[in-house]
């Protein structure tokens, strides 16, 4: 796509995609005008040599205001608009302006979607702005084109430093990454033993223990980094999914040090981290690829088209992986985590001495349901209790286990299969399981489809694989504003703007 300078040659383009977009468009006359005029500046998005999209800004003291901008009804959705506001937002620092203001329709929902997600925050309400409608107007407002443009064009080159801080759960998580690759900090305070002896994750306790450490953590990342703020190009934080006391932490924390600073804020999804975590240690791993995402919280198979762009086949109907491990733990008595205690349990046992069941392995679609098999340990369990034999802990995890496993490895080499990719990524918590990691690795190179897991430290919950995923986000100008909050239900693919 290119983004030049209007003309008057594009004209009738412009006219059209103006009067396919707007109830009460601009007249030609009003654009002829606008054209020649110093404090304005009007661009134009090519895509095959086609005018697709234009925008102009009113270059006004030291700030810029946004006067139109509209995309053709048949290229919505490829970027065009957002491209061309940060041509514009560049024109404008051009022109000594230092913010940039605009208005929206309230029902205008993409656009202001665009506009969130490019940084700017609401900051008025104008109403019956709008004469043809009577339809009030939202005010928005970027505070600092400057940093969002640097951090945008450092990104674009790979030479961008971002700071992530992850408080999706229990673990307090900050990194510096430069590049979206190379890796300069990485700290994580788990506060797991506070959460064992309850044998879960207390969302209270974790809210509290994020608040007590986030402070050291960010500031032992910039240490161990060797950097300063003033050396940032932009600041990432998990918005969501995730516990929302946990998360607010991580949010306001982000956006005090974004303000302070005058760092760009970039909101990240804690699953899309996931999977951006296979991508650190292999630079040449791209879409499409499928995604087993296996986590305390969340189970999903997912096709990843590109980066940034995910359609969720299949998740559990019920109990997440990792879930469904702590609860057998806790029944068996082996505490908390339950994963890696019954991964080491099941290492001595027979997989095949329970046959617990598969469920919904045939079902055709991509779901899973694993609390049929959690509830055929427990009535396994009361049998066994009852009759008074004891119980063979190493044989139970290995049946448990090698139930869980083989429902998610043939369904993930059957989405594979269908989807025709030739690449599989397994990410999240339960990425550590030994068996998980060595079943599909088998099944799928028997048929010839390659299999990326990170490294253990990158399975589990940290803020590295925040920052991969931001970097991609800042190249693009995918920002958030201050008035951007926690989004606890967020889903892959999906962020919170507000």
């Amino acid at each position: 796509m290119r983004v030049r300078p209007m003309t008057r040659a594009d004209l009738p383009d412009v006219l059209a995609i103006e009067r396919a977009s707007f109830a009460l468009p601009w007249s030609e006359q009003l654009f002829d005008d606008e054209i020649d005029r110093r404090d304005r500046a009007w661009h134009v998005a090519e895509r095959d040599g086609a005018v697709v999209g234009f925008g102009g800004i009113w270059l006004a003291d030291d700030g810029a205001h946004l006067l139109d901008l509209a995309v053709a009804p048949g290229a919505r959705g490829d970027g065009a608009a957002r491209e061309l506001l940060w041509a514009l937002a560049d024109r404008a620092v051009a022109g000594d302006a230092a913010h940039m203001t605009l208005e929206v329709a309230v029902s205008n929902a993409a656009a202001l979607s665009l506009y969130r997600s490019a940084g700017f925050d609401v900051v008025g309400r104008r109403v019956r702005y709008y004469a043809e409608t009577g339809e009030d107007a939202l005010v928005l407002w970027s505070r600092d084109l400057t940093s969002h443009l640097e951090a945008r064009r450092a990104a674009r080159s790979g030479a961008d430093i971002v700071l992530a801080i992850e408080t999706s759960c229990d673990e307090t998580a900050a990194a510096v990454v430069r590049g979206g690759r190379e890796v300069l900090s990485s700290v994580v305070a788990s506060q797991v033993d506070f959460h064992a002896r309850f044998g879960g994750v207390v969302p209270e306790i974790a809210s509290r223990k994020h608040t007590e450490a986030i402070v050291a953590v960010v500031d032992d990342a910039l240490v161990s980094a060797g950097i300063g703020w003033r050396d940032l190009h932009a600041i990432a934080v998990t918005q969501g999914p995730g516990l929302v006391g946990a998360l607010v932490v991580g949010v306001a924390y982000a956006k005090g040090a974004a303000l302070a600073m005058g760092l760009p804020l970039v909101g990240g999804n804690h699953l899309e981290g996931h999977i951006y975590a296979a991508r650190l240690l292999e630079a040449e791993l791209e879409p499409p690829l499928i995604a087993l995402l296996v986590s305390g919280g969340h189970t999903m198979i997912v096709h990843v088209a590109g980066w940034g762009r995910y359609e969720v086949l299949g998740r559990t109907l019920d109990d997440a992986a990792g879930e469904a491990f702590d609860k057998v733990a806790k029944l068996l008595g082996l505490g908390y985590p339950g994963g890696p205690v019954i991964s080491r349990l099941a290492a001595d046992g027979d997989p095949g001495a329970v046959p617990f069941p598969r469920a919904m392995l045939r079902s055709g679609d991509f779901d899973v349901s694993l609390s049929g098999v959690k509830t055929a340990v427990i009535q396994y369990v009361e049998r066994e209790r009852a009759s008074g034999r004891p119980l063979n802990l190493p044989d139970i995890a290995a049946s448990f286990q090698a139930a869980v496993v083989d429902v998610q490895v043939a369904k993930t080499v059957r989405a594979a299969e269908e989807r025709g990719v030739s690449s599989v990524v397994l990410a999240g918590g339960v990425a550590a399981n030994p068996s998980l990691r060595e079943h599909l690795r088998t099944a799928l190179s028997d048929r010839g489809i390659a299999l990326s897991v990170p490294e253990i430290d990158l399975c589990t919950d940290n803020a590295t694989m925040i920052a991969a995923a931001a970097h991609d986000h800042v190249a693009a100008g995918r920002f958030i504003g201050l008035g951007a909050d926690a989004a606890p239900n967020m889903v892959l693919g999906e962020a919170e703007r507000g």
